[in-house]
């Protein structure tokens, strides 16, 4: 199947499935064409998958057409965005239909489910790599950043973490426990916090998405803050199926791994207490932000020393 073939009866019937009126024009012309309309800020990131380094080898085709999409919007979930359109820059070892249907399927329902809709992109060939750019809008001035984080502000964190990071040592399962499945779910079928970033904006000071891990990504909050924090491990919120299949260690685990596309936030007390009771329900109190520059972690010895995961470092 040639380039232009293969984007028409593949990747075309994804960038009109649910409509935008943001997209004023979609694949076809040398560019798309977004409108933001008055009183909207344009939020916009990228993200790159490599095979073997982002997903194994192999990987499920329609798994990682979610997963991949999942994990670009999740940046739009940390500002607070409302998702518009995405482009997919896909690079193929060769172009095999099977593999690029499974994939369409998987990247269209991620894409109905998430509101966002394909708005371009390219094909190339060689080792199989996607990048994809999400663009959102906010009203004006609100989108959540990662610097407002002060001194007495609560750290929270929403759900729970460590499953994805648990669920690689279950990708070869041929037949899973209902706990393994439960965890491998949270890897191969991430879902963004859209809707509670969206409710977070004028009460969280700070936020992004644990993609990284959590001490990482919170480290992420408080440099560009210039402040510190104290962590309690105790409160750390941990699924039970984590709990029943990790023992020794989980805790470092689960605040190392990443893949959890949960959020991290900070919010200043008085606001917490004006947040609906169902925002607070989806978030943990974890820790509190302090004027001294580093994370200390109590009830936590086991974590001490722990980062995350860097592309060109250790953990």
């Amino acid at each position: 199947m040639g380039e232009f073939e293969l984007i028409r009866q593949i990747f075309m019937p994804l960038a009109g499935q649910s409509g935008s009126a943001a997209l004023l024009l979609g694949p076809g012309d040398d560019c798309a064409i977004q409108r933001v309309p008055p009183g909207q800020d344009l939020v916009f990131s990228i993200d790159t998958l490599v095979e073997g380094i982002h997903f194994p080898h192999h990987y499920d085709a329609e798994k990682l057409g979610w997963r991949a999409l999942a994990v670009a919007v999740s940046d739009l979930a940390a500002m607070g965005a409302d998702p518009r359109c995405f482009t997919l820059a896909l690079t193929l070892p060769e172009a095999r239909r099977e593999w690029l249907e499974a994939f369409a399927r998987g990247l269209g329902s991620a894409a109905g489910v998430f509101g966002i809709v394909l708005a371009g992109g390219d094909t190339t060939r060689g080792p199989l790599t996607l990048s994809l750019q999400v663009h959102g809008t906010v009203p004006a001035g609100t989108a959540l950043l990662r610097s407002g984080a002060q001194a007495g502000d609560l750290v929270c964190v929403s759900g729970t973490v460590g499953d994805a990071g648990l669920a690689l040592t279950y990708l070869d399962d041929p037949d899973p426990s209902a706990d393994a499945a439960a965890v491998l779910k949270r890897y191969h079928f991430p879902m963004p916090r859209l809707e509670l970033g969206r409710r977070l904006r004028g009460f969280a000071s700070a936020a992004i998405d644990v993609s990284d891990g959590l001490l990482a990504d919170l480290g992420h909050i408080l440099q560009a803050s210039g402040v510190g924090a104290r962590i309690d491990g105790a409160l750390v919120p941990l699924s039970e199926a984590l709990c029943r299949l990790s023992d020794h260690g989980r805790l470092r685990a689960a605040v190392t791994a990443g893949d959890d596309y949960e959020l991290a936030v900070t919010i200043p007390e008085h606001r917490w207490r004006a947040l609906a009771d169902d925002v607070r329900e989806q978030l943990t109190v974890v820790g509190s932000v302090t004027t001294e520059q580093g994370l200390v972690i109590i009830n936590g010895d086991d974590v001490q020393g722990a980062t995350g995961f860097d592309h060109f470092g250790d953990v």
